[in-house]
């Protein structure tokens, strides 16, 4: 499990690792509560890195698309970024990454 939260200047970067699964729910939505929670410096975008998630179920995507709108509506720009092979395949599974307006690049080798 690695979860790490860095801000640079007006922008945020977060990784997410491990599982994003509903045993890991609560714990990772206070993770991303915090990186969006209104401060006097709010960034002008946040960065979440999914290198490392090795399994995403529902209650994951769920949390993403929870950010995403929370993100949206306080004016902060997120991105999804270096999606794993694990992620992918959620995304391809629930056609989610148009959704979520960031390049998932798919290797050819499937």
């Amino acid at each position: 499990m690695t979860d790490k939260n860095e801000t640079l200047d007006e922008s945020a970067a977060l990784t997410l690792g491990g599982e994003l699964t509903i045993y890991r729910a609560a714990e990772v939505r206070e993770i991303l509560l915090d990186a969006l929670v209104p401060r006097a410096s709010v960034p002008i975008r946040l960065e979440i890195d999914l290198s490392t998630v090795e399994e995403i179920d529902g209650a994951g995507v769920q949390l993403l698309l929870a950010a995403h709108k929370t993100a949206r509506q306080q004016g902060t720009r997120l991105n999804l970024i270096k999606h794993s092979p694990a992620v992918i395949e959620v995304f391809e599974l629930f056609d989610l990454a148009g959704y979520f307006g960031d390049p998932v690049l798919i290797p050819a080798e499937r």
